[in-house]
Order: structure tokens, then C-alpha cells, then sequence
């Protein structure tokens, strides 16, 4: 996934810099993991089994299924790396790449018939399938969508903010 620093020192000097190989369980944050013994506990417990410890950190692999927010993750985690409260959605959401079936003329709907919240819609084209579009309001970045695309043309990418200039 990329360079991660583990603290804010580290992020402003540029050194002690560990790979992110993923995606963290809902709620779980960057400040949060640190907390992390590596137990594996909350990867045992998941029912969807999309948990797995990548250098004895747990990460989330939406290639395997969804996040279905049960919060057994969280009840089982001996330390505190979960919030208090369940989390009910990720900090990122899907995207849909240009090597997306139905934006090339081929008619498949699989991500929209698998996403919970209906974030993902399908507006019509002229001469062709309908296309895809994703509202990322809705879309709690649960990833049903990953694990049934054919194309493998469905990623995440973190939730960001803009600020208003007053």
C-alpha cells in the first residue's frame, strides 16, 4: 500500500517510515494500532474471515469478502486498539477504475447488486450498458463491492474532507 510512519516525530523527520500493507479493521486508526500486541484474536473471530496479521499487525482483504460491522473484532480485541463505540463504516471508500466491464461497453451490474447501502447506481448511456456511479457519501468503504468485481477494477481510497475558505 505504501510508506506509513509509526509516529508524528517519525512523519516530520521522515525516518522509522513501516509498509501498510492494507486496510485496518473498522474503526481501527493509525494512532490506534500502535496499541496492537499482534495476538490475532480479532482475526480469529471475524465471520466474514477478511482478517488476516501481515507483520503482526491486522489488515483487512476485501478480495475475500465484506465487512459486515458485527463488531466481534472489537468485543475479542484484549487491548485497545478498537473504539469504545462499534464502528459502523471505514475511513475510505470504493472506486471504480476505467477497466470497469460496464464503462467498456460489457453489461455487469455485480457491484451494485452486492453493495448494502446502494452506494453504487447505474445511470444510462446511450448506445450502451448502463454506467456506474458511486456516491461516496454512502458508501461505507465495506467492501462487498472488491470480491465480486470480474475485473478486479474496484479499489478504496481514503475519505478526505475539503475545507471551506471563508
Amino acid at each position: 500500500m505504501g510508506q506509513v510512519a509509526s509516529t508524528r516525530r517519525a512523519f516530520l523527520t521522515g525516518s522509522i517510515l513501516r509498509v501498510r500493507h492494507g486496510h485496518y479493521p473498522p474503526g481501527v486508526s493509525d494512532t490506534s494500532i500502535e496499541n496492537c500486541s499482534g495476538c490475532a484474536e480479532c482475526a480469529d473471530v471475524c465471520p466474514s474471515k477478511i482478517i488476516s496479521m501481515r507483520d503482526g499487525i491486522p489488515t483487512v482483504d476485501f478480495s475475500l469478502g465484506e465487512c459486515t460491522f458485527c463488531g466481534k473484532c472489537s468485543e475479542r480485541c484484549p487491548e485497545r486498539v478498537f473504539p469504545p463505540e462499534p464502528a459502523t463504516s471505514f475511513a475510505h471508500h470504493a472506486i471504480i477504475a476505467d477497466t470497469c466491464l460496464a464503462l467498456n461497453f460489457v453489461d455487469c451490474q455485480a457491484c451494485r447488486d452486492a453493495c448494502p447501502t446502494v452506494a453504487i447506481r447505474f445511470k444510462p448511456r446511450l448506445g450502451g450498458p448502463f454506467v456506474p456511479a458511486l456516491d461516496a457519501d454512502s458508501c461505507t468503504g465495506c467492501g462487498a463491492c472488491i470480491s465480486v468485481c470480474p475485473t478486479q477494477s474496484i479499489t478504496m481510497t481514503a475519505n478526505t474532507t475539503e475545507v471551506a475558505h471563508a
